[in-house]
């Protein structure tokens, strides 16, 4: 036994070592972009709950987000406000620059969904690739058996411990049911459409373009109706 360990060429033990470092940059890799994909999602929804049993956000303001369209290409579920409710909010500024209501993305599928997501598996897989390929390739450069036999035991142990990355070719994906199916570019489209909705919906009257505010039938402001805030319910209760 000792003399078969002593009859082992160097290169084996380096292009093994090789192989499991690179299987360890290889799940690195996806540690950090799966961290930097959440971060991102966070940011992206900071103050925002989703509740599964009503399929739809909360805004910080108390305001609901529901459902309006599924993104195949990117498996994204696409919720939005109601714009009269947005566009009316006393932290519309700092939440949104669009009139036709704040919009939130949830992925529907297991990581790595969106394409962003597997672009960064995919440079996973390809390091993998590579730390099975190395050791492989090395028992073609060495003489003895026991080298050999050390080289491709490397390869099968890097090519199963690898296997999870190659996870999301067995995923199948999440096909929502009940939803409109709309691409990113139908969706901006949409989005569009309902702002010049709204901006068509805005009747100007005589009586508003008055510099008189005190003119006989001049408007008098009425309010029914009116959405309560989160904000506005804790000036209240300030104020009290």
């Amino acid at each position: 036994m000792s003399a078969a360990t002593s009859s082992v060429e160097l290169p084996t033990w380096l292009a093994s070592g090789y192989a499991l470092v690179l299987l360890l940059v290889a799940y690195g890799i996806d540690l950090l972009a799966r961290r930097a994909h959440t971060a991102n999602d966070q940011h992206q929804t900071r103050g925002f709950v989703y509740h599964e049993d009503h399929d739809a956000w909360l805004c910080p303001e108390d305001q609901w987000l529901w459902p309006q369209s599924f993104d195949p290409e990117n498996r994204l579920m696409r919720y939005r406000g109601s714009p009269s409710v947005c566009n009316s909010c006393p932290v519309k500024d700092s939440c949104t620059s669009t009139d036709d209501g704040r919009e939130l993305g949830r992925p529907v599928d297991a990581w790595p969904s969106s394409e962003s997501a597997r672009f960064h598996r995919g440079i996973a897989c390809a390091v993998h690739v590579l730390a099975v390929v190395f050791p492989v390739v090395t028992t073609f450069t060495v003489e003895h058996w026991a080298s050999q036999v050390i080289l491709l035991s490397t390869a099968l142990l890097v090519t199963i411990g690898g296997l999870p990355l190659w996870s999301h070719l067995r995923n199948s994906p999440v096909a929502p049911e009940g939803v409109l199916f709309r691409s990113l570019d139908e969706n901006l489209q949409e989005r569009e459409q309902v702002v010049q909705t709204l901006r068509r919906r805005r009747t100007t009257y005589a009586s508003d373009r008055r510099s008189d505010a005190d003119a006989p039938g001049a408007p008098v402001d009425l309010v029914l109706g009116q959405t309560r805030y989160a904000s506005q319910r804790r000036e209240a209760q300030e104020n009290a």
